[in-house]
């Protein structure tokens, strides 16, 4: 646990993320534009890191498909019940989709080509598996899970960061079980196919 405190790339990576996402959410207006330099730059970070641990080449696409599926299945039921039990979370959905939803072909064209590969690549890809060097699977799960809805604090919006913490949770379980950043980026690929595209839920 010393050496994690103590590792100078993921501590940086990790405020420099802070930045750059409270600097996107400041910016409502070209949100589309800064969000996806954003990820550029935080992709940029990540690949200049090497580590010894080895990422597995399976491409598990059955378990990437299921399990984005389950997790938006999971969001349908989660929104069914805010609306039945009247909390007062549904404003803030139907406010968030209708900020930061995309609209133009060009925002699905850097959301599914960017953004999406960008926030795996950086939060699991780079952030847990530097965790996964310095603590066991589920110690690495916990702490990227927290860490990455921690940012989500920037918008303001709780369900944002309870959003966060579920797909975390999921993702970061699926990367500490095969160790492989394909499958975790399909698996949100697919999540975000449905929520945005196909089923959206607002």
């Amino acid at each position: 646990m010393r050496k994690l405190i103590t590792d100078r790339r993921l501590l940086f990576g990790y405020i420099l993320a802070h930045l750059f996402i409270f600097f996107t959410f400041e910016q409502e207006k070209v949100f589309w534009y800064i969000f996806t330099a954003t990820m550029l730059i935080l992709i940029s970070y990540s690949i200049l890191d090497e580590t010894e641990q080895r990422e597995s080449r399976k491409f598990h696409l059955f378990i990437g498909i299921l399990s984005g599926a389950l997790l938006y299945g999971v969001f349908w039921i989660g929104d069914i019940l805010i609306d039945l039990l009247k909390l007062p979370l549904s404003n803030q959905i139907t406010a968030l989709f209708k900020l930061f939803s995309p609209e133009l072909t060009w925002h699905y064209l850097v959301l599914f080509l960017i953004i999406v590969p960008g926030e795996e690549i950086f939060w699991r890809g780079f952030i847990q598996k530097k965790l996964l060097t310095h603590t066991n699977p589920w110690t690495s799960i916990v702490l990227s899970t927290l860490l990455y809805a921690s940012v989500q604090i920037h918008s303001g919006e709780f369900v944002l960061i309870l959003a966060g913490l579920t797909g975390g949770f999921v993702w970061g379980i699926l990367y500490a079980w095969k160790r492989s950043i394909r499958l975790v980026i399909i698996s949100h690929l697919v999540f975000d196919l449905l929520l945005f595209w196909l089923f959206p839920l607002r």
